[in-house]
């Protein structure tokens, strides 16, 4: 599960800890002579240039290429905040992905820190699609050229953002978004098989979330999703559904749950 509640950086140890594969010096043998090996720590250096610092650091768990596999970290720049007018504070993050086997570019994305209930949402990736870096050289003015579009997108994110507070829903949307958001944990079959009481889905844990807006509905039904926060009854057992621990799951889920979401705009 992505950690973006942490407000102060990363040593260099604390993330090597974390994930030894950011700090691999040499690519995989299977990789091709067309490849050029960029070490993710030297973007790490580099993103600090630009103010932004790691709060959290990930890898896959991998039994074959250990040190190649793909890993994760999350920025965060101080100076880079959304204050809304409802007191509703969000952080964005970028999210650089990569590997040293040769399958994965670095890649771009952007998640929202909200300080109100702690739990990260990551957008969509139909905005920041192409925020790519190939492993085929690498400078320094280019990641700053990626940084800076992903910053020039948030007013985009800004956008939706207001428009899901602005857009009020029926208990019976409330539901059906709740109904939807459960396809991005389980099959189409499972639905129809388990039992899940969606009305408990869509029940804030917390005052600030109380409302019928979008916006609000979305991050209760987000939250739990992630943190496996319901139970679902199979047959004549019930069980509580498992925490999303895998960053890649992770970050499918939270792309799929954004989508849904501004589907109901």
């Amino acid at each position: 599960m992505l950690d973006l509640s942490k407000d102060g950086f990363l040593t260099m140890n604390e993330i090597k800890k974390n994930a030894p594969s950011i700090f691999t010096s040499t690519p995989s043998p299977d990789t091709s002579e067309k490849y050029t090996h960029i070490p993710t720590s030297v973007v790490i250096e580099d993103m600090e240039k630009l103010g932004w610092g790691v709060v959290d650091a990930k890898e896959v768990k991998a039994r074959k290429g250990v040190g190649f596999q793909k890993h994760l970290l999350v920025f965060r720049n101080p100076d880079v905040v959304i204050n809304g007018e409802d007191g509703d504070t969000v952080f964005p993050h970028v999210l650089i992905s990569n590997s040293h086997d040769g399958k994965s570019s670095f890649v771009f994305k952007c998640a929202l820190f909200r300080m109100v209930c702690e739990n990260g949402l990551v957008i969509s990736t139909q905005d920041f699609e192409d925020l790519k870096i190939r492993h085929m050289g690498y400078t320094f003015d280019e990641l700053q050229e990626k940084i800076k579009g992903v910053v020039e997108l948030l007013p985009l994110t800004v956008e939706s953002m207001n428009k899901m507070k602005q857009k009020t829903l029926e208990p019976k949307q409330s539901i059906e978004l709740a109904k939807k958001a459960l396809t991005t944990r389980f099959t189409e079959d499972q639905i129809k098989v388990f039992k899940i009481d969606l009305k408990e889905l869509t029940k804030p844990v917390r005052d600030e979330d109380k409302g019928n807006d979008l916006w609000s509905v979305f991050n209760v039904i987000q939250e739990k999703i992630i943190s496996g926060d319901f139970k679902y009854k199979m047959g004549d057992k019930v069980r509580k559904a498992r925490q999303i621990k895998n960053f890649q799951q992770d970050l499918k889920v939270n792309e799929k749950l954004w989508e849904i979401a501004g589907s109901f705009v």
